[in-house]
């Protein structure tokens, strides 16, 4: 498996190995010592998937503190624009975006880290995305910030979009609970 940093700190593409034949494919999403060999948080609490349709905008969502998590996504079946958003203020990348194309048909991974708000956008006509995550959902701590308010170029200016996604508050007018902390565990402001 390789592993790229993405231009958010802790943010990682991840790479796995595809093995195809005449029967279809084959994908590792896991290898315990590759996760420990970058450093990669693994002790996931929960895990789930989601199906959309073309088209359709999930996010930009987190959990806040203290049941912030860590969080490793990747596409099943269609394709996707996932969509980073850096909350930690005192990070050098604080307020800013990223996009990866992630699909089933190139196996690649998003590794997310705590602060960081996630969303994606459906390419294909019928998409499923697979979540990992560290810690157990907490409704008291699960929030979001609006979609369109992160200078992110998503591929439609009208997608489908749930009614409260549609509500969060744009970034501008978001407080956030989050510190960035380098490699190291130094927190900034």
């Amino acid at each position: 498996m390789r592993v790229e940093k993405t231009i958010i700190p802790g943010c990682y593409q991840l790479f796995p190995q595809i093995r195809t034949d005449a029967r279809g494919r084959f994908v590792k999403t896991f290898q315990k010592d590759v996760f420990a060999e970058h450093g990669l948080i693994t002790e996931f609490a929960e895990e789930y998937y989601s199906v959309s349709h073309k088209g359709v905008l999930r996010g930009l969502h987190f959990q806040t503190p203290p049941h912030e998590h860590y969080k490793l996504v990747y596409c099943l079946d269609g394709r996707v624009l996932d969509a980073i958003v850096d909350l930690r203020a005192g990070s050098p990348t604080y307020k800013q975006a990223a996009t990866i194309e992630l699909s089933a048909e190139s196996g690649n991974m998003l590794y997310i880290a705590p602060g960081v708000a996630h969303g994606f956008y459906a390419l294909s006509d019928d998409v499923v995305m697979q979540y990992k995550v560290t810690s157990m959902y907490a409704a008291n701590n699960d929030a979001g910030i609006r979609w369109d308010s992160a200078g992110i170029d998503w591929p439609a200016s009208v997608p489908l979009v749930s009614e409260r996604d549609a509500n969060f508050p744009r970034l501008a007018e978001f407080e956030s609970p989050f510190v960035y902390a380098d490699r190291a565990g130094s927190a900034r402001r």
